[in-house]
């Protein structure tokens, strides 16, 4: 067969074809490249509904499915269930819930839950007294890599100031990925929540690391956002089980060794001084590294607390004792719980175990952070194919009002985020103004950009 004949080339650009098609480029990438099949578009379609995509990301948290079965597993023993426990609401608080979110011409309004409809008051008087200002934002794969936690947090850091990312975590597999802060370093292993990690070291991040070897990490500002290429405290909070030691670096600045005297209480190392980067090291395997925190003494700090596949669950497992201690030095105003990706599908209609233990979580979350106010943001829209054609997920308004239920009985904030894009159809608006990715679930910086935008707005009406 002669160079250049074109059976040839067709027949190996098939085979290319074909093994393209049976990798896993989805989960290679972390979901930044979508999976593919060579033959999937001439097989006909045997089912009605079919999701978009059937990567890692988009099932059904693991414990949500455990937490389901034992709830139906107590039901047919008649034996009384986690959600049985739930405190009934008294009946003069009770607030029926609207049909659709409420609005103020296109501005999609927070719902206020609370008891004597304080809203967002703890929030509102760190503002107003001038004093540090926190928020946490905790949730899936939909705020992975800052989207849309970073514009949110730009946009209130140009209103109140305030400067730096917050939290970030010890170790990251996508360093790249982030736009808001250059994450790098090795020799660190992660410890989620789902992964049968040591309860008494998770907090409202639902991670820690412990170094396994000569462990680093390194944190360095860039210029895509004003008030995060620079900040004025850093800051490494830890527990050393045992003496240790770590070393820390500023800037430009010289290493500084520090001797760790063993405490089982959290510890902070805190390096005053406007810099653009920060640096740890150690070798003390005993160390749990619980984060680093980068940002000022005045404005708006946002933590951006990500965890992959996870609906939410899991938090009702995080530390009282703990978050009390991080408490002590870091403290919030405003924690937002962004979840429900991971606990809803075309076939799921009743969400009634996941409303139930999502009351649980936030009852559990308000304990940890007592001083907070808690905002429950409703699930995105999602595309599924239905026929051939990508509509809305036909359940999400089912999840929706699963999530708004256990708003209103754990008398937190609520706010409808598939309404604030544009309700019924809108990730197909979004997928085609390359708003959300082409797997129909996750948005891209520019959606980001755009919900944070809605948010900020309902955040300010509030706040008025």
């Amino acid at each position: 067969m002669k160079k250049g004949n074109p059976t040839f080339i067709i027949l190996l650009a098939i085979i290319f074809i074909v093994i393209l098609s049976a990798l896993p480029l989805s989960e290679w990438s972390g979901g930044k490249v979508k999976d593919f099949s060579l033959i999937s578009d001439i097989i006909k379609k045997t089912a009605e509904i079919t999701p978009v995509t059937t990567s890692e990301q988009e099932q059904i948290d693991p414990e949500l499915l455990k937490a389901m079965e034992e709830d139906e597993a107590h039901k047919e023993h008649n034996i009384p269930s986690v959600t049985d426990s739930i405190p009934e609401i008294p009946a003069d608080t009770i607030i029926i819930h609207p049909a659709k979110a409420p609005r103020e011409g296109e501005l999609v309004i927070i719902e206020d839950y609370t008891i004597s409809q304080t809203g967002l008051a703890s929030l509102k008087n760190a503002i107003g007294n001038g004093r540090m200002a926190r928020i946490a934002v905790v949730g899936d794969s939909y705020i992975e890599g800052d989207i849309f936690t970073q514009d949110l947090r730009e946009k209130l850091q140009t209103a109140y100031g305030g400067e730096g990312v917050g939290y970030v975590s010890m170790h990251t597999d996508f360093p790249g990925f982030r736009r808001s802060v250059r994450q790098g370093g090795k020799g660190w292993k992660t410890h989620m929540a789902n992964k049968k990690a040591a309860r008494k070291y998770l907090d409202l991040a639902e991670q820690y690391a412990t170094p396994t070897g000569k462990a680093n990490s390194s944190y360095e500002g860039t210029k895509v956002f004003p008030h995060t290429g620079e900040w004025s405290r850093s800051r490494f909070l830890f527990i050393s089980p045992e003496n240790s030691i770590i070393s820390v670096k500023s800037g430009k600045g010289e290493w500084s060794e520090r001797n760790i005297t063993a405490s089982d209480s959290v510890q902070c190392i805190e390096i005053a001084g406007t810099t653009s980067r920060f640096e740890l090291k150690t070798s003390s395997p005993s160390l749990i590294g619980l984060g680093v925190w980068l940002d000022g003494d005045n404005g708006i700090s946002l933590d951006c607390m990500s965890s992959r596949g996870f609906s939410g669950i899991t938090l009702s497992r995080i530390n009282p004792e703990l978050c009390r201690q991080l408490g002590s030095v870091i403290d919030y105003n405003l924690i937002i719980l962004e979840f429900g990706i991971n606990a809803m599908s075309s076939s799921q209609k009743n969400y009634s175990v996941y409303s139930d233990r999502m009351v649980g979580v936030i009852n559990h979350v308000r304990q940890c952070y007592p001083r907070a106010d808690i905002l429950l943001m409703g699930v995105g829209d999602r595309g599924e194919k239905r026929g051939g054609v990508v509509r809305s997920m036909a359940t999400a308004p089912a999840m929706i009002s699963a999530q708004r239920d256990a708003a209103r009985k754990a008398h937190c904030l609520f706010w409808d985020t598939r309404e604030a894009m544009g309700g019924e159809d809108a990730v197909v608006e979004w997928c085609n103004a390359g708003l959300i990715n082409k797997d129909y679930i996750h948005m891209t910086h520019k959606g980001g950009a755009r919900l944070a935008d809605a948010l900020f707005n309902a955040l300010q009406h509030s706040l008025k």
